[in-house]
């Protein structure tokens, strides 16, 4: 399979609703721009819901679809030594009678990591004694996302309770701070040239595509789960050498007669999607991929030129 030859940028837009998008690892509370009033997503978090999303596709024998690096789990998975070089040793297990990943003297490490689609993606490294390797990702998202809107955090209270047996159990009251609505939007880009070191693919970047779509819309976790995708974009150039400048500023939303932070829906405020169709006619840019699930972007974009449907209607779809 041959690996990509186009240079992209991706914008994936997705709402929050009551819920903590991206918290900190350190509080648990969510990352916030006390500037701006903006929330934060960071580029971890994209990576872990497309991760996640592999890692809960099966086959009908239960078997994973895809062999995925890095995951949260590892050292249970794997025993108790966790961290790169288990990965390692757990993937030369596994493939020592695969010839593909062998040179005459030894089983590769950078061929095992190509054949996971994490590291494809997003790069890769193993820290295992005489097999030191660095694969820099062709995919890569900004370090912080800012959200469209601003948002004014509220405060919330809970009451946890464990119990250990019949008679005993304990019970603690905890607060933390949830975002009410936001409209957020990830940036990315898809380089051709560090894809010739991971072997990334054109179906590789399909595949996350769809990750990406699907896991905020199946995220069920209790900060997670009140999300849902809005608007997915690929931004594909006519040469690889190409730049186009403030991508990520081409979205902006009409709040109508509210403030960024009094919005509470999709119902209130309108996408402004004119600056997108009209970078379009640049001639740095061969297409532009979408999808959506909702109709008033859909609209607004469909019949427009170079906009191609991102996943087209297969045979017999309605």
């Amino acid at each position: 399979m041959s690996t990509i030859k186009e240079k992209s940028e991706i914008l994936f837009l997705y709402e929050s609703t009551y819920s903590i998008p991206n918290g900190d690892p350190f509080t648990g509370e969510q990352r916030f721009d006390e500037e701006t009033k903006k929330i934060l997503i960071s580029d971890v978090r994209i990576k872990r819901f497309i991760r996640d999303y592999l890692l809960s596709q099966k086959d009908e024998k239960g078997n994973s679809l895809y062999e995925i690096y890095v995951w949260n789990d590892q050292s249970q998975a794997e025993g108790k030594e966790s961290g790169s070089a288990a990965r390692m040793k757990a993937l030369k297990k596994k493939y020592e009678n695969d010839e593909s990943v062998k040179t005459k003297e030894k089983i590769e490490a950078i061929k095992l990591l190509q054949k996971c689609i994490d590291v494809r993606l997003f790069g890769g490294i193993s820290t295992e004694e005489k097999d030191a390797v660095n694969l820099t990702g062709p995919t890569q998202f900004a370090l912080l996302s800012p959200s469209l809107n601003e948002v004014e955090l509220r405060m919330h209270q809970n009451t946890s309770v464990f119990v250990s047996s019949v008679e005993k159990s304990r019970g603690s009251i905890g607060t933390t701070t949830v975002v009410p609505y936001a409209v957020n939007q990830i940036h990315g880009w898809i380089n051709p040239y560090s894809a010739e070191h991971t072997l990334l693919s054109d179906e590789d970047v399909k595949i996350m595509l769809e990750a990406m779509w699907n896991s905020i819309n199946n995220a069920n976790t209790r900060t997670k789960s009140n999300q849902n995708s809005l608007l997915l974009l690929q931004i594909v150039y006519s040469d690889p050498n190409k730049k186009l400048y403030g991508l990520d500023r081409l979205i902006t939303i009409d709040t109508k007669d509210k403030k960024g932070e009094q919005l509470r829906s999709i119902e209130d405020y309108d996408f402004e999607l004119e600056k997108l169709i009209a970078v379009a006619n640049s001639d740095k840019v061969n297409k532009i991929l979408f999808h959506s699930e909702v109709e008033k972007i859909n609209t607004a974009l469909i019949d427009k030129t170079k906009f191609e449907l991102m996943f087209p209607q297969k045979e017999g779809e309605k």
